[in-house]
């Protein structure tokens, strides 16, 4: 037979019970939040610190930057944000929809929920492009072995980079670019500013088709203007003379297609 257990030891097992669940309890969050990316805290005040705890976890600005070109299914914003789980973009679009930064559009018997930005997320435009000029200016590197490059990313922070350097040409033009495996994606020009759409039934004829693989495209766009001339052989380009030697002459210096 088990001897009995004293009152007062018995209170003082149920009040060492009670402290050792809480602290587990607590340590459950703690471990939750870690894993959900949700532990971002500054702990003081200040606008920026904010800013940073509600869109400064990591992949959030970038599912931001990828509703930017237009409202996108969760398989669209899981195949563009590269390397996130389904888990981990469920988290994000949570928090971004809790915070009223994206909105989700749900119709009737329609499997498909698509995602777009509100008038609070479309706010946070100016920050993202300020931040991809930054990177092309101080951060920007060739992609690495195997890293995925996506040419409707790349014309789009082209467009803005050229809307930042105030990059005009004399008329307005689209240029499409081509891709294997790739949708083709047009790189606009409207008389005042630039902008990227894929190339998709209501998009305009292009002026201009320049195909190749997405890793020769960055190459070429991030090399300096006089490295140009060296890489055209990696570019097809096709379309009348006087549209071609336009793209030729803005983007390389010179009409001749070859180096």
């Amino acid at each position: 037979m088990l001897p009995s257990i004293p009152p007062g030891m018995r209170s003082l097992c149920r009040l060492w019970y009670t402290g050792f669940l809480k602290i587990l309890s607590l340590r459950y969050s703690y471990v939750k939040g870690f894993l959900m990316g949700r532990t971002k805290t500054y702990e003081h005040f200040c606008a920026m610190a904010r800013t940073l705890e509600v869109v400064g976890e990591k992949w959030t600005l970038l599912v931001v930057r990828d509703l930017m070109r237009g409202p996108q299914r969760f398989s669209d914003l899981l195949h563009y944000v590269g390397g996130i789980t389904p888990k981990w973009l469920t988290a994000r679009l949570r928090d971004l929809e809790s915070e009223g930064i994206i909105e989700r559009d749900s119709e009737l018997g329609r499997r498909e929920v698509w995602y777009r930005l509100t008038a609070k997320g479309r706010d946070l435009r100016p920050v993202l492009e300020s931040l991809l000029v930054w990177g092309v200016e101080h951060a920007m590197k060739p992609p690495v072995p195997g890293e995925p490059v996506y040419p409707e990313v790349v014309l789009q922070g082209t467009s803005i980079y050229m809307n930042h350097r105030a990059f005009r040409l004399p008329r307005p033009v689209t240029w499409e670019f081509q891709t294997e495996g790739n949708p083709h994606v047009q790189l606009h020009f409207d008389g005042e500013r630039w902008s990227s759409r894929n190339a998709d039934a209501d998009a305009s004829k292009a002026d201009l088709t320049i195909a190749t693989t997405p890793v020769d495209l960055v190459s070429f766009l991030n090399a300096r203007r006089r490295e140009r001339p060296a890489l055209l052989k990696t570019l097809s380009i096709d379309g009348p003379a006087k549209a071609r030697d336009l793209f030729l002459t803005s983007m390389v210096g010179t009409t001749a297609q070859t180096a």
